[in-house]
């Protein structure tokens, strides 16, 4: 059984800087991408960053790239994502996603491939 749980949300303010976890959990091979998603109040879920547990290069959405970095730790098979320079419009729920796949790239930032789900950590920047 696959598990995803993420921690790490809190508020800060603009300009300020979280790092969210996202341990996982029941993988039976290391042929699933991992990704991470948000979804701000009135919006829809977005993909923000993804990789292959494979390896492989990491994907970062536009509105992140240069301030968000995914990085991850194989041994304690947790993912992390730090954000710097945050920004009011980066709030809202943070959700850790999986789906089973040998090519991730293309599909990882759209939350409709996903099949495995964590409860999400709330992301709040003040401006």
């Amino acid at each position: 059984q696959v598990q995803l749980v993420e921690s790490g949300g809190g508020s800060v303010q603009a300009g300020g800087s979280l790092r969210l976890s996202c341990a996982a959990n029941g993988f039976p091979d290391t042929r699933y991408c991992m990704g991470w998603f948000r979804q701000g109040p009135g919006k829809e879920r977005e993909g923000v960053a993804g990789y292959s547990m494979w390896g492989g290069a990491t994907r970062y959405a536009n509105s992140v790239k240069g301030r968000f970095t995914l990085s991850r730790d194989s041994a304690k098979n947790t993912a992390y994502l730090q954000m710097n320079s945050l920004k009011p419009e980066d709030t809202g729920m943070y959700y850790c996603g999986a789906f089973r796949a040998v090519d991730c790239y293309w599909k990882i930032l759209e939350h409709t491939a996903i099949d495995y789900w964590g409860k999400g950590a709330l992301v709040t920047i003040s401006s």
